[in-house]
């Protein structure tokens, strides 16, 4: 690693002194040069900014037509439940303000990205050579079907001509009910299954073949459903999620009771989605009791604050939720499961991975906290009465090995008005782990900043204030700058968020899971990818800015 370097930034409406923990990856040799963050105004829409050392290219963007449409679903990103007035043959992209009531299509929003190296794949086409690259995604967002909102699987072609370059997977499950809206997934290799979450106590987890088309399964009579977003294999088979659920407001105050936990589903079997025990994460506190839902319902609650103070180091359990053996195959809700059980949760647990290089021995994951400066529990500041994890937080868990039943969690980092909200998290090396933000349209107005992607350190203590890297300034596409002046039109979201933070070499088999091998950025068949949620929804790749540093 390169010295830190220390700067003043002035950024929009912020200003802080940071000491750059430099990211440097394995095969990149460079630092990342930090960058401002884009501003937010009314009617700007601003480019997206990247370090110097990088640029990007897309490989998908929401306008671009399937190969296979069905019904209304026919493209990438949106879907024609408002027909244009001259062709109703296609979605009204861009509301028309020449209608009494604009409106506009409903926009997916494709999330999550896992990219999968795999040979003789098939699509629409009999006679088309698909290659051997793709990038799988669930989508978040849909059109309601009998009042319920619809999701889809896709699959980018990445080694396809544009009329080929996207394949609808699947709209449907086995079972023949539509599938739910979709946020996190991952690649399976002991089942063979893409797994994939929709962040909901009342929809399915479902675990889907990557062949086409796609056979979608509901698996939540083992992992149950809760509000799931992170998913993330081990070594040993077991799967690790984190949970999106944001608890209600305490009274009087935009801040959130903890309520969304962390799960480890460890089957009878690797592989073996159908039969198994989940476990929640329990954290106990000074006085040897556990950390409950309970015991972080008061504002700036002991042991909410204590949980986040640098320095602090927790026991950790696994304990029990459900056990197919006992419990049987019926669908269940984790979320209540885990509560009753005295597990701890978080503010908003949205993603985790496991550092490469450790064995599966350390796992960090991010709370996204309150995404709203006036919440009390941010700490610092005239609004912050308590440092509680309401701007965000990253926790690291250190255990003997994935499957031990306890473990250790200390903070990593605590975040501030400028790094907020923080969402998807990569490795891009050993020591070099990638947040990003989804502050929302709320707190980008009151920072007057749009979001941004940073790389930390993870060898660095940032208790002294160390600060990471900036290295992507998330600007405004023009169509989520109208959404967010129009408030979605009554269905799509605002400020573009990026999501689907991806570093992989595609690698399928168990010595792919992520964290097993050492990241290389742009070498051995390393990539790396994002998705620029709402607005246009784009997918990019992110690339060195010299060809020197990347093997073609």
């Amino acid at each position: 690693m390169n010295r830190p370097r220390s700067w003043t930034l002035v950024g929009i409406g912020v200003t802080a002194t940071v000491t750059a923990a430099v990211a440097h990856s394995r095969g990149f040799g460079q630092s990342l040069t930090n960058i401002p963050a884009q501003p937010k105004a009314v009617g700007h829409a601003p480019a997206s900014q990247l370090s110097t050392e990088l640029r990007q290219t897309i490989v998908a963007q929401g306008s671009m037509t399937l190969e296979n449409p069905q019904g209304i679903i026919g493209w990438y990103g949106y879907e024609n439940d408002v027909p244009t007035t001259d062709n109703p043959a296609l979605p009204q992209m861009i509301p028309s303000f020449a209608a009494v009531v604009p409106a506009e299509a409903q926009k997916t929003e494709p999330d999550k990205n896992t990219y999968l190296v795999l040979k003789d794949q098939k699509g629409a086409d009999p006679d088309y050579d698909y290659g051997t690259h793709f990038l799988f995604q669930g989508h978040e967002n849909g059109a309601p079907v009998a009042s319920v909102k619809q999701g889809y699987i896709t699959r980018i072609n990445l080694d396809a001509d544009t009329r080929h370059r996207v394949t609808l997977m699947a709209t449907h499950d086995t079972a023949g009910n539509p599938i739910a809206p979709i946020d996190g997934s991952t690649w399976d290799p002991f089942a063979q299954r893409l797994l994939l979450t929709t962040e909901s106590t009342s929809t399915p987890t479902y675990a889907a073949t990557a062949t086409f088309p796609s056979e979608v399964e509901d698996v939540s009579g083992a992992l149950g459903r809760g509000g799931y977003e992170g998913i993330q294999n081990d070594s040993d088979g077991n799967i690790w999620i984190a949970e999106d659920i944001s608890g209600a407001s305490k009274p009087g105050t935009s801040a959130r009771q903890p309520s969304g936990f962390i799960y480890r589903y460890v089957p009878r079997r690797p592989g073996d989605l159908h039969n198994g025990k989940l476990q929640v994460l329990q954290v106990m506190n000074d006085a040897g009791q556990p950390v409950t839902f309970e015991s972080q319902a008061a504002l700036c609650a002991p042991d909410q604050v204590e949980l986040r103070t640098y320095g602090k180091v927790f026991v950790t359990n696994w304990v029990t939720v459900h056990d197919t053996a006992v419990d049987g195959n019926a669908p269940f809700n984790a979320n209540a499961a885990a509560k009753a059980a005295h597990g701890t949760p978080f503010k908003r647990p949205e993603n985790a991975v496991f550092r490469p290089g450790t064995r599966f021995r350390e796992f960090y994951f991010v709370e996204t906290g309150d995404t709203n400066a006036t919440s009390p529990e941010n700490g610092g500041g005239a609004s912050g009465t308590c440092v509680a994890g309401g701007w965000t937080s990253i926790f690291k868990l250190v255990q003997a090995d994935p499957s031990a039943d306890h473990g250790m969690l200390s903070l990593f980092y605590e975040g501030n008005l400028s790094v907020a909200g923080l969402d998807n998290i990569q490795f891009l090396s050993r020591d070099v782990l990638l947040a990003v933000e989804d502050a929302g349209d709320t707190l980008h107005a009151q920072r007057k900043a749009l979001d941004s992607g940073y790389a930390f350190d993870v060898t660095v203590d940032h208790s002294a204030g160390a600060q990471p890297i900036r290295w992507l300034a998330e600007g405004r596409d023009a169509s989520a700058t109208i959404d967010s002046a129009g408030g979605g039109f009554g269905k799509n979201e605002g400020d573009n968020e990026i999501t689907g933070i991806h570093v992989s070499d595609g690698d399928p088999s168990i010595g792919g899971i992520l964290g097993a091998q050492l990241p290389n950025a742009w070498h051995g068949g390393w990539r790396w990818f994002w998705t620029q949620q709402h607005g246009d929804n784009v997918t990019w790749e992110v690339l060195p800015a010299s060809r020197g540093d990347r093997e073609d």
